[in-house]
């Protein structure tokens, strides 16, 4: 059976994945490359090394975003997304990065897999250091659809 997902099903995936593939066009030529993003209060939070992605996306901020839970070929479920990309700066892009990390923490470390005093907040970095110039982002999602398919 195939399917329109609805709003709520459409945030529940948004949360639960980090992976996206991110599409923006410069005027003249198409990209679309994996992020790593956390979704937070409606915006995906990223960050990325100077590039061609950050290069296009500086000259046209409207992009396209798809994400995707993939059970099987016959069970999965696709949100595609629409915002603008927005570079942040001091402490808002400190506080940005800190919620990613928050995220991602999460999603890697268990108590079986770390030293307890490595699962502390305050030994996070929340720093972005040299020797790459690192840009943390935010997408402003404007328009989400989603679509799935299940077979029961």
């Amino acid at each position: 059976m195939l399917g329109n997902l609805s709003p709520d099903e459409i945030e529940r995936l948004l949360q639960r994945e980090t992976i996206a593939r991110l599409g923006c066009y410069d005027g003249t030529r198409t990209y679309v490359v994996p992020i790593t993003y956390a979704y937070v209060d409606g915006n995906l939070l990223g960050h990325s090394i100077e590039g061609l992605k950050l290069e296009m996306l500086r000259k046209n901020p409207d992009v396209c975003v798809e994400v995707d839970h993939v059970h099987n070929l016959a069970n999965w479920s696709s949100v595609i997304a629409w915002g603008t990309f927005e570079e942040l700066k001091g402490s808002e892009a400190q506080h940005a990065l800190a919620r990613m990390q928050a995220r991602f923490l999460a999603l890697t470390l268990s108590e079986t897999s770390v030293v307890p005093s490595m699962l502390h907040s305050s030994d996070v970095r929340t720093r972005i250091d040299p020797p790459h110039k690192s840009v943390v982002y935010r997408i402003c999602l404007t328009k989400k659809t989603g679509r799935f398919e299940r077979t029961s």
